[in-house]
């Protein structure tokens, strides 16, 4: 799996990128104003100067912004197809939404409810749905973050890296008991987790 690339990272990358010039652009364009009007006050410009046809300027003003933007594009194109580019030999984890909770489903027929377990650097494919309104699935420690509609099917996945427990949560508005449709997933190592899987847990 170290070949996978992951979707973490190129969405940090796009979003340091895109902030990053979005600040230099702030700094640079605050100081150019504090500049002009120092420089260019009334007391020392009493009557102001027009400057036409500078194409030199303005050719500058065309070709850099539009440079930039192709750069934010391409960037923000990287992440997303980063993340909608399932690797081979994905975990495939059923997600239903449910008010208020989430049913997650094993190839095996395991079912937990608002527990993903799932084992460590193993890429895992969640293909999800609603049984009734329109909910949301956000994992923010791995930039998941999805639309669960009824009768609509669609996905999302994630690599984990790292053992532990991540928070999970419904980001869409979904009833009185949105604020309590919350959950974990637990990252654990491979032989744990297919010890986990196999159990006979009653459901």
């Amino acid at each position: 799996m170290t070949d996978i690339i992951n979707p973490v990272v190129l969405v940090d990358r796009s979003f340091y990128f895109i902030i990053g010039f979005s600040f230099v652009f702030l700094f640079a364009i605050t100081l150019v104003m504090i500049y002009f009007v120092i420089r260019y006050r009334r007391s020392r410009h009493p009557v102001p100067a027009d400057i036409r046809g500078n194409w030199k300027l303005e050719t500058a003003w065309i070709f850099i912004p539009t440079l930039i933007a192709l750069a934010m594009f391409v960037s923000g194109w990287q992440a997303y197809t980063g993340l909608r580019n399932v690797p081979e030999g994905a975990l495939e984890v059923d997600v239903i939404a449910q008010s208020f909770s989430w049913i997650f489903i094993y190839p095996t027929g395991k079912e937990t409810e608002n527990e993903l377990r799932v084992p460590v650097n193993t890429p895992v494919k969640l293909n999800i749905t609603s049984m009734d309104v329109i909910h949301s699935l956000y994992i923010p420690a791995f930039r998941v973050k999805v639309d669960a509609v009824k009768g609509l099917s669609t996905y999302a996945w994630f690599l984990p890296e790292t053992i532990g427990e991540y928070f999970l949560q419904c980001t869409e508005f979904c009833g009185v008991g949105h604020a309590d449709m919350t959950g974990v997933v637990r990252v654990v190592s491979e032989d744990a987790f297919d010890e986990w899987v196999e159990e006979d847990d009653g459901w």
